[in-house]
């Protein structure tokens, strides 16, 4: 089979591989970007196009790991100007939990701060270390003032994962909430990518149809 490639956001890295073996893909490749990214998504887009570009001649078919993430449409523009598709939805809550789950849960408390099983593993980096809160623990309140809840995300049912969230709400002094969602539209959305034709099928398609 041709070569495919997913250019991936390093928060999403565990879970796609495990899609990738799951399903016996050996053809397909993924190349994680950094996670921090997310604490600078304006820096996003354009790490995207870089990667794309880097790798386009290797690969039949590429898919950006990634949703809209905070770059407020600006992925997406430069998603078009390279004919490359991205996952569905505005972030990873979104699609790990489902849109209808995750707007029940944004609705029912619009102050909610979320957590995937990444982010867990990486709360102390991303969150306590990387927002300063470590070295000045008075901008928690800064930060988290307008929260009500910390909603953990599970994708996976770990015991040692659940305690470690409920400390981090501890932490931010927020409400508790816990919903397992298992990869949700993850899974879903890379195996209708990988379905559909690659470049080989598209150019015999054009033939057929001119």
């Amino acid at each position: 089979m041709e070569p495919v490639l997913i250019i991936a956001c390093g928060a999403l890295a565990r879970e796609l591989k495990a899609v990738i073996a799951a399903n016996g893909w050996q053809h397909v490749q993924l190349h994680c970007l950094p996670a921090d990214l997310h604490n600078r998504p304006d820096r996003i887009p354009e790490a995207v196009r870089e990667q794309i570009r880097a790798s386009r001649l290797r690969f039949a078919r590429i898919l950006v790991g990634y949703a809209d993430c905070g770059t407020g449409g600006l992925l997406d523009r430069v998603l078009e100007e390279e004919g490359i598709e991205r996952l569905p939805g505005a972030h990873c809550y979104e699609f790990y939990a489902g849109m209808a789950a995750f707007n029940a849960l944004a609705d029912a408390e619009p102050g909610s701060f979320y957590l995937t099983d990444f982010l867990v593993r990486h709360f102390e980096r991303l969150v306590i270390r990387e927002l300063g809160i470590e070295r000045h623990p008075e901008l928690a309140s800064q930060y988290f003032g307008n929260y009500r809840r910390l909603v953990y995300l599970a994708q996976s049912e770990d015991a040692q994962l659940l305690e470690q969230a409920r400390d981090a709400a501890r932490r931010l002094d927020l409400e508790f909430h816990h919903q397992f969602t298992g990869y949700g539209d993850l899974e879903g959305a890379v195996v209708r990518f990988h379905r559909q034709p690659g470049r080989d099928a598209r150019r015999e398609q054009d033939s057929w149809q001119s």
